[in-house]
């Protein structure tokens, strides 16, 4: 198995409330990517509103075989918690996943 570190970027298009941005954290919070050797060194953090604007980017450890499995699985946990925070599909599309690292142990 190999960690992959993948970045999803999405937009907020719904109201974003401290309630609901708590209940993300906390639903992304196994896949914290500062739990890594290059989250740790490269200082990553999980979740990140971009100032003045409704977009976001999102960077979590992913276990898996491949980038396809890595890039599939970490969208999967995005979407469950984005639904988890309030947040219907249309209310915070996502953008592609990119592998922004990958080490193996």
């Amino acid at each position: 198995m190999t960690t992959y570190v993948v970045t999803i970027p999405g937009t907020l298009l719904g109201e974003r409330t401290e309630e609901a941005t708590q209940t993300l954290e906390r639903a992304l919070r196994p896949g914290d990517p500062r739990g890594t050797r290059l989250g740790e060194a490269e200082d990553l953090d999980m979740l990140t509103f971009y100032s003045g604007s409704s977009a976001f980017s999102v960077r979590l450890e992913v276990e898996a075989d491949d980038t396809v499995t890595a890039e599939r699985d970490a969208r999967q946990t995005v979407t469950a918690a984005l639904r988890a925070a309030g947040y219907a599909e249309d209310e915070a599309p996502l953008g592609d996943a990119v592998i922004t690292g990958i080490t193996t142990e």
